[in-house]
Order: C-alpha cells, then structure tokens, then sequence
C-alpha cells in the first residue's frame, strides 16, 4: 500500500492531480487518508481537506503544502506509523 500512496505523491508533485487522487481513493488507513486532505488542500477545497484531516484523526497541517508533503513522504516510507512522519514516542 505505501509504494502506491508513494506513487500518488510523486504524482501529485509531477502535477497529476486527477491519477493522485484516484489511486488515493483505493486505500484507507490513516497515510491514505492523510493524502486525501492533502490532495484536497492543495486543490484549494479548505472544507473537503478537514473532513479528510478528521477521518485521519488528526488536525489539519499547520505547514505550508511543501512542509506538508515532505511530512508524508517520511511518514509513508517510513515503515513506523509516527505523527508527522516521526516514530511514536515511547
């Protein structure tokens, strides 16, 4: 699942912004859905990215679009489920 929500990401930075969100609508869990609020943020769609950002159980990213994604990609290739990218604390 990470090497698609990969493959989504690297896509919505290459500017294809329609096969980013359709593959990001194939998956849960909280990277997908994280994605998806993204996707929309970056859209401009303010009141679809924080529906999205609440089903990810998470507030909406503070950042700007680039601190954000940079936050997703370390979080999904990561290979740990951390907030923002970084490993739960212990």
């Amino acid at each position: 699942m990470a090497d698609m929500l990969i493959d989504a990401l690297d896509r919505l930075e290459a500017g294809d912004w329609d096969r980013a969100h359709e593959i990001v609508q194939e998956f849960e869990g909280r990277g997908a859905l994280w994605l998806h609020a993204h996707l929309h943020r970056v859209e401009g769609d303010e009141d679809n990215a924080r529906y999205w950002y609440g089903k990810a159980d998470m507030a909406p990213f503070e950042g700007d679009v680039t601190e954000e994604r940079y936050a997703l990609r370390q979080e999904l290739t990561s290979g740990v489920a951390g907030e923002m990218g970084q490993p739960p604390q212990t």
